[in-house]
C-alpha cells in the first residue's frame, strides 16, 4: 500500500495516536503504525493482531485483514496493519442519545458479541506473543490481584490516597480474588470491549464492528463484560447487555455482575494510576475510590 498517496488522517477516538483513516482510489481503509505505545509490544504485534482478527472473522463482526508488516528493528522500520474500513457509528456517541428501546436493542445485539467471544475456548490462559496465538503466562503481578494493586501504589495517582484508603483498597482486591479463583475456564478476551472500540448501526441497532484488538488475550469469559459495563449502567442498556449473555452462555453464574466486577479490576487499578493522563483514566481512578471506600464492586462515582 502506497501511504504516501494514502493521505493519512488520525481516526478519532483512540489515545494511542497510532491509527489512521487511509483513502487510496476511493477505498478507505484503516492503517496502524507500531510506533509508541504499539513497538512495546516487540517486532511480532502486527502478526498477532491480524491473527486474532482471522481467528474471530466471521464470528463476530471485525475488519478484514489487508496488509500485515513485522516492525524491523535493525532499520527502525514500524509495524503496520492495514485493514478495511468498517461502517458505523461509534457506540460512545450513539449510546447518550439512544431512546429507551433501541438502547435496549443495541445492548442485546452487543450482549450476545460479548457471549460469542466467551465461548471462544482457549487452553490456558496468557499473552499471545506470534502469528500462530501462541499463549505464555501473564507476569506473575499480573495473576493475582493483590500483588496487582501492590505494584500500582507507589509513584502512580494512587500514591496520593490515604493509608485508610489503600488500606481498604487491598481488601477488595482479596475479595475480587476469590472470585477470579472460582473460574473453570480460559477464553478468548478482546480486553478493551467499550463503546468507543464498538461500531453499531444507527438504524437498526445492529453491531457492525468490533476494533482495537491490541490488549487481546486468553483470560476470563467475564472480563469483556465486566469492561463493557463498567461506566454504562443506563438500566435498560446494562440489563439487556446481561440478559442476552445469560441466554447465550451455557454455564452463566448466578453472581455473573459479580464476577464481571471482579474480572474488570485489574484494568480498573491500571486505568486509575494513571489518573491524569486521559478522562477515561480519570473517571476510572473516582470509580475505583469509590468501591473502595464503599466495599461493593457494583459501586459508581458521583458528583
Amino acid at each position: 500500500m502506497d501511504l504516501i498517496g494514502a493521505g493519512l488522517e488520525p481516526l478519532a477516538g483512540g489515545h494511542s495516536g497510532e491509527t489512521f483513516l487511509a483513502e487510496v482510489a476511493g477505498e478507505r481503509t484503516v492503517v496502524r503504525i507500531y510506533a509508541g505505545r504499539g513497538a512495546t509490544r516487540g517486532p511480532e504485534a502486527p502478526e498477532v493482531d491480524a491473527a486474532v482478527l482471522a481467528l474471530v472473522r466471521g464470528l463476530v463482526p471485525v475488519p478484514e485483514v489487508l496488509e500485515v508488516r513485522r516492525a524491523d528493528p535493525e532499520s527502525g522500520l514500524p509495524g503496520l496493519l492495514v485493514t478495511s474500513h468498517l461502517d458505523g457509528t461509534r457506540l460512545d456517541a450513539l449510546l447518550p442519545d439512544l431512546d429507551d428501546d433501541m438502547a435496549a436493542v443495541v445492548g442485546d445485539r452487543l450482549g450476545r458479541v460479548v457471549a460469542r467471544l466467551a465461548q471462544m475456548p482457549m487452553l490456558r490462559a496468557g499473552m499471545f506473543v506470534d502469528a500462530e496465538l501462541r499463549c505464555v503466562p501473564m507476569p506473575a503481578e499480573a495473576r493475582d490481584l493483590p500483588t496487582w494493586v501492590s505494584t500500582h501504589l507507589e509513584g502512580t495517582a494512587l500514591a496520593a490516597w490515604s493509608a485508610e484508603d489503600r488500606e481498604q483498597l487491598m481488601a477488595v482486591a482479596e475479595r475480587a480474588q476469590q472470585l477470579a479463583d472460582s473460574v473453570r475456564r480460559t477464553c478468548l478476551v478482546h480486553s478493551d470491549l467499550n463503546p468507543k472500540n464498538v461500531l453499531v448501526d444507527p438504524d437498526t441497532g445492529a453491531v457492525t464492528g468490533l476494533v482495537d484488538w491490541e490488549f487481546a488475550h486468553a483470560g476470563s469469559p467475564f472480563s469483556d463484560l465486566g469492561n463493557l459495563l463498567r461506566f454504562d449502567r443506563r438500566p435498560t442498556f446494562a440489563e439487556a447487555v446481561e440478559a442476552a449473555y445469560r441466554t447465550h452462555v451455557v454455564d452463566a453464574p448466578a453472581d455473573l455482575l459479580d464476577q464481571a466486577r471482579a474480572a474488570d479490576l485489574w484494568a480498573l487499578v491500571d486505568l486509575a494510576a494513571r489518573a491524569g493522563s486521559n478522562p477515561v483514566a480519570d473517571r476510572a481512578h473516582d470509580q475505583l475510590l469509590a468501591i473502595t471506600r464503599t466495599g461493593d464492586l457494583h459501586a459508581v462515582a458521583t458528583g
